[in-house]
C-alpha cells in the first residue's frame, strides 16, 4: 500500500494505527493464557517454612539483595563458582523474588550448607573477621533482637492470597512451626519435617534460649539451593491450566 494515502487521510492512518496496536497487544497478551502450561515443575520445591519467611522478610527488610542476587546464569564462569544455574520454579514462591544483577557480595542462590551456622553467626556480627576484604557492614544486632512474629500466620495468608500453597494446617500450626524450628527438642519438630520436607530444625544462633532476629536469617540463608536434588535433577512435566 502506497503510505503516502495513509498520511493523507487521518482516518484511515487512525484505523491502520489501531490496527496494528491490536495485532501487537494481542501478541503479548495471548501467551498468559497459556502461561501454565509453560511453567517447569521442579521436584522438591515447597513454601517457606515461617522461621525460613521471617527470615527472607530481615533479608529483605535489611537491604541485602542489593549487593547480593540469587540469579546464577547458564555461564561457565558463573557454573563453575556458584553451583548449577539458576531455575525459574526456584523462586516461584518469592514475593518479590530475588533476581539480580548488582553483586557487591557473591551470588546466594546456592549458599544453603556452604558455610556452618557458627560462621554465618560471625558473618553477620563481624564480616571482616572472616572475610578480610569484606565491605559488608555488620549486623550484630540480630542475634540481640527477638524476632516477632506475632502475625506469622497473617503472613502465609498473605502469601497464600497470591498462590503460594499453604494450607489452613500450616495456617493454624505457623507460630508453633516456627519456634519448633529453632529448638530440635522440641515435640513439633517431627511435625514441622512433615509438613515441609528438608526443613532444618535446629538452634541456628547458639542461643536457645530466645528466638532470634539471627535464627531466622540464618534459617532462610541455609536452606537457599538446597531443595532441589540437583544430582539427579529433573523437572516434572509442564501441567496444562486452563
Amino acid at each position: 500500500m502506497n503510505h503516502g494515502t495513509l498520511e493523507r487521510h487521518s482516518l484511515l492512518l487512525l484505523v491502520a494505527i489501531l490496527i496494528v496496536v491490536s495485532i501487537g497487544g494481542l501478541i503479548e497478551i495471548a501467551p498468559l493464557f497459556y502461561i501454565g502450561s509453560t511453567i517447569e515443575k521442579v521436584q522438591g520445591m515447597r513454601p517457606y517454612t515461617p522461621l525460613e519467611l521471617e527470615g527472607r522478610n530481615i533479608y529483605v527488610r535489611e537491604g541485602c539483595y542489593l549487593c547480593h542476587s540469587q540469579m546464577i546464569r547458564p555461564l561457565r564462569d558463573e557454573v563453575e563458582r556458584y553451583g548449577h544455574y539458576s531455575l525459574a520454579a526456584e523462586s516461584m514462591y518469592d514475593h518479590p523474588f530475588q533476581w539480580g544483577s548488582k553483586r557487591t557480595g557473591p551470588d546466594l542462590a546456592r549458599v544453603g550448607g556452604k558455610y556452618s551456622d557458627e560462621w554465618q553467626r560471625a558473618h553477620l556480627a563481624d564480616p571482616r573477621s572472616v572475610v578480610p576484604e569484606s565491605v559488608m557492614p555488620p549486623y550484630a544486632f540480630l542475634e540481640k533482637t527477638p524476632l516477632d512474629y506475632r502475625n506469622i500466620a497473617d503472613q502465609l495468608k498473605a502469601n497464600r492470597a497470591v498462590g503460594v500453597p499453604y494450607t489452613e494446617a500450616d495456617i493454624a500450626n505457623a507460630k508453633t512451626d516456627l519456634e519448633a524450628q529453632a529448638d530440635p527438642n522440641s515435640d513439633g519438630a517431627d511435625a514441622i519435617v512433615k509438613r515441609y520436607p528438608k526443613a532444618q530444625v535446629r538452634d541456628f544462633d547458639g542461643n536457645p534460649k530466645q528466638v532470634s532476629e539471627a535464627d531466622a536469617l540464618i534459617a532462610y540463608l541455609q536452606m537457599l539451593g538446597t531443595l532441589v536434588d540437583f544430582s539427579s535433577y529433573k523437572a516434572d512435566a509442564p501441567e496444562n491450566k486452563r
